[in-house]
């Protein structure tokens, strides 16, 4: 393991549990584009108390992270839009999945009744609190008590969603208008094969209910413009966060965007590739070009919205 990333996560050890803060958002000095980008699995702060519990390290227990994918999108501010970003990783809590997708198989005790027990997600061991990390690897020594699990929802998941949920509705009310862009990466590995080879970019937009199909198009064609192989839905149509937030009858659109990760950085010891200012550089022009077409084709706001 590189000693950067050594250093990384000895470092960060030190911080308090509670993160303080968990989660950061990136604004403009005035927000002048109907957008908020979100970032919810770029969290890389790892507490002591975590590392004392998992029987993961290092590397090992990065690979849920969408690693640097904030970075990537740190011009959002620069579009008029702000950024959300979680300081708290993935493996340790999922903010993309329900409040309540839990595993019993990783707690002492029974979960409450109205627990999600059997989601797909949860059989897969990526529920809220996930039981193994990306490449199939169990995270703990020891079974979680069930107030502790519990404790992380109240703590660090509802406080988010409520910061996201406020972004969008201050958007909305604003210009009339939300267009929430959810950033993610994904392994190379797992990417959609097409005829033109494995594809840099998946655009999820719940086949088509999440977002109007003029968003989809816009950033699919600004992306492929700067040479960049785009698929839509497969293998990635886009999560709760997509779901549950895209609204197009009510004016509020959801896309996400999944990143091939071998674009920008070696996947093996997550160290940046020389690439990667070119690849958020593309990803910042593509969005430059495509966000005020889009806005512009949906229209303004309707009457009685506070729209300036």
């Amino acid at each position: 393991m590189p000693a950067d990333l050594d250093a990384h996560l000895v470092a960060d050890a030190d911080l308090d549990p509670d993160f303080a803060p968990a989660f950061v958002v990136d604004a403009p000095a005035r927000q002048s584009a109907p957008v908020v980008f979100n970032a919810p699995h770029a969290g890389d702060v790892y507490p002591a108390s975590f590392l004392a519990a998992s029987r993961l390290a290092g590397l090992s227990l990065r690979r849920s992270e969408d690693a640097y994918v904030d970075a990537l999108f740190a011009a959002a501010p620069a579009l008029g839009a702000p950024l959300l970003r979680a300081r708290f990783p993935r493996a340790y809590l999922d903010v993309n999945r329900e409040p309540y997708e839990l595993d019993p198989r990783m707690f002492e005790g029974r979960l409450p009744g109205y627990a999600n027990t059997r989601s797909m997600r949860v059989a897969g061991g990526l529920g809220t609190i996930p039981r193994l990390v990306a490449d199939g690897h169990e995270i703990y020594a020891r079974k979680l008590a069930v107030a502790e699990g519990l404790a992380r929802v109240d703590a660090l998941y509802k406080p988010y969603h409520r910061a996201l949920r406020r972004l969008i509705e201050r958007t909305h009310g604003r210009f009339g208008l939300a267009i929430l862009i959810d950033c993610h990466s994904m392994p190379s590995s797992s990417v959609a094969r097409e005829e033109m080879g494995l594809a840099d970019i998946v655009l999820g937009d719940r086949y088509g209910t999440s977002c109007a199909p003029v968003l989809t198009d816009a950033v699919e064609e600004a992306l492929r413009r700067r040479g960049y192989v785009v698929a839509r839905n497969k293998p990635y149509a886009g999560g709760f966060i997509t779901e549950h937030y895209g609204e197009p009858a009510a004016r509020r659109h959801a896309l996400q965007i999944e990143v091939n990760r071998a674009l920008y950085m070696d996947e093996r010891t997550l160290v940046r590739r020389p690439g990667f200012p070119a690849v958020a550089a593309d990803l910042t022009g593509a969005l430059a070009d495509a966000l005020p077409e889009v806005a512009a084709a949906l229209g303004p706001a309707q009457p009685g919205l506070a729209a300036e």
